[in-house]
């Protein structure tokens, strides 16, 4: 079977390395407009080789991991070249508005909307690691419009990489994710751009960020091009999650400022139920397994 694999970074890398581990009579070819990124990806074995967007016709599997902007131009495109037996996968952040766009294309059924939830916040060839999916949920928007056949295809290979499987349509896709990953990277790239602003001295930094504040602004290491297109397409359910975000922010703030600091335990003490929920989902997932 023929892969291409456009977007040779942590996304599309990490497909890569799985795909040639546990598939390996299988050819994966890359796709990027990254040069560099071709050649690296090559030299470390993560592809076969590289190859042009114009022999996509050849391929039996594309995966598309670029930034969500150039998916909207680039997956309608590539469902015009595929063979009628062609299955296409995106792992974008956001689905609604590329479900919309090909939404009447004639090979609509070719094609199966996927938001693996994973990642680090590192970027480019040399990030991809082995089993990056493995345990992570991974939702599916509108599989019913998938051809059955293809749906079974991808659906082996999302259990072969270790993923569990969440459908959702896409309106609640972007909804949901606003509130769990985008506003989690907002928090930290305005965590790290309020300290940058306020320590000049970035050995001060150094010296005194603790393991907490290296945990919460790791988000911030995120790629800008990967994540300015992602809050674009989701600006509204962005600004939802925002605003009340600020509410409880002005709301705590507000407390500390009037000396309410029995107020300040008890919002933390309610906030601390949060490990209780992520735990039993934890579990609840395990149980799926």
């Amino acid at each position: 079977m023929k892969v291409y694999i456009i977007g040779i970074g942590l996304i599309g890398g990490s497909f890569a390395k799985d795909l040639k581990r546990d598939f390996p009579d299988w050819e994966i070819r890359g796709v990027d407009r990254n040069k560099d990124h071709l050649k690296e990806a090559e030299e470390i074995g993560i592809i076969d080789a590289s190859a042009e967007f114009s022999r996509i016709s050849e391929a039996d599997l594309v995966i598309l991991a670029i930034p969500v902007d150039a998916s909207l131009k680039v997956l309608p495109q590539v469902l015009d070249h595929i063979n009628e037996n062609c299955l296409v996968i995106d792992a974008g952040s956001t689905k609604k508005e590329l479900c919309r766009v090909v939404e009447k294309h004639a090979n609509r059924r070719n094609f199966l909307a996927a938001h693996p939830i994973a990642g680090t916040e590192f970027s480019g060839p040399s990030a991809a690691i082995n089993d990056l999916y493995k345990n992570k949920t991974n939702i599916i928007c509108e599989v019913e419009k998938t051809a059955f056949k293809l749906q079974e295809r991808a659906m082996e290979i999302f259990k072969k990489l270790g993923m569990r499987i969440r459908y959702m349509d896409p309106d609640a896709h972007d909804r949901h994710i606003a509130y769990v990953s985008h506003l989690s990277h907002i928090s930290a790239f305005m965590l790290g751009k309020t300290v940058l602003e306020k320590e000049k001295n970035e050995r001060d930094i150094f010296d005194l960020a603790g393991s907490g504040f290296a945990s919460t602004v790791r988000l911030a290491k995120s790629s800008p091009a990967m994540w300015a297109p992602i809050f674009q397409q989701n600006k509204f359910n962005i600004l939802e999650t925002l605003d009340e975000y600020i509410l409880n922010l002005k709301h705590f703030r507000d407390l500390i400022k009037n000396d309410q600091f029995e107020e300040v335990f008890n919002e933390m003490e309610k906030t601390n139920h949060i490990k209780d929920v992520l735990n039993g989902i934890t579990e609840n997932e395990k149980l799926k397994l």
